[in-house]
């Protein structure tokens, strides 16, 4: 793994590492990345190999206890290849001694819990077309009543 190191996510990482997550399907918000930055301005991380960006990792602190681990990617071309296995130990080496949670995949559950991690709960996504024009169904203005 000549070449390979691990540095902050600069401005511009953040809008590389954003596009990699609409790859994967994912949906952070706009502005989340701006939250995690007041709390840990220095919580993600990038893994370079010669320079470039292959993986990522946000390992944000939350006061002296807590931390959380996510936006855990390592670029298709290269996984399988140790870059991911080694951003995922900085990040929680950087959390180290906090509770921390995660935010993950489901393909990647074994692996979280190989690291300790277990399943709190289950968020589920669904996504779907909508209506042509025209076939859209008005909404009925709903009444409020008082149930006492």
């Amino acid at each position: 793994m000549t070449g390979f190191e691990i540095t902050g996510a600069s401005a511009a990482d953040m809008e590389l590492l954003r596009t990699w997550a609409d790859v994967e399907g994912w949906n952070p918000g706009d502005s989340d990345r701006f939250a995690f930055a007041v709390a840990d301005p220095d919580g993600f991380l990038v893994g370079r190999r010669d320079g470039e960006p292959v993986a990522c990792i946000s390992a944000v602190r939350y006061g002296t206890g807590f931390g959380f681990i996510g936006f855990y990617i390592a670029r298709p071309d290269v996984r399988g290849q140790g870059y991911g296995i080694r951003l995922w130990q900085a990040g929680m080496d950087r959390l180290k001694g906090r509770l921390v949670g995660l935010d993950g995949v489901v393909e990647q559950q074994d692996n979280y819990r190989k690291s300790g991690f277990r399943s709190a709960w289950t968020n589920m996504r669904y996504e779907g077309a909508p209506r042509p024009p025209g076939r859209v169904r008005t909404a009925r203005t709903a009444v409020s009543r008082s149930w006492t």
